[in-house]
């Protein structure tokens, strides 16, 4: 089953808070910042490979108990908030499980390995030619 299709709603966990920043008065009575948490250890739904996988992406994020926490206050309603977290979650999943393309190594080409030499060359020679000599004095 792709992890599009899997719902994890079962396995969250939902806190709210009051949102900080402006807002005037509703803002200092409503709990409209939605914080997500969801115990990755303990999920049915992960298997173990692709909870090493989202643990390994994301351990910033998750704290001594094995709990992934992400909150949203962008908005100005709870609902809102919700549904953004929870978007949010399943992008952040879905980059977790994308293989990373390997790095193909290249060589660097023989003109700029030459032009290169060249420059310092032609720096070291300018450098050189500024060089004080007590001989030309006398």
């Amino acid at each position: 089953m792709s992890l599009k299709h899997r719902k994890f709603e079962s396995e969250f966990k939902f806190r709210t808070s009051r949102s900080s920043g402006a807002g005037g008065q509703h803002v200092n009575t409503t709990e409209t910042k939605v914080e997500l948490i969801l115990d990755v250890e303990a999920s049915a739904l992960l298997s173990e490979e692709e909870k090493e996988k989202f643990v390994k992406k994301w351990s910033n994020r998750i704290n001594d108990e094995g709990e992934f926490k992400i909150s949203s206050s962008q908005h100005r309603s709870q609902s809102s908030n919700k549904e953004h977290v929870i978007k949010k979650f399943y992008e952040m999943l879905e980059k977790a499980m994308k293989r990373e393309k390997k790095r193909i190594a290249t060589k660097v080409p023989k003109a700029v390995k030459a032009d290169i030499l060249k420059n310092k060359k032609l720096h070291s020679k300018k450098k050189a030619d500024r060089k004080f000599n007590k001989k030309d004095l006398f």
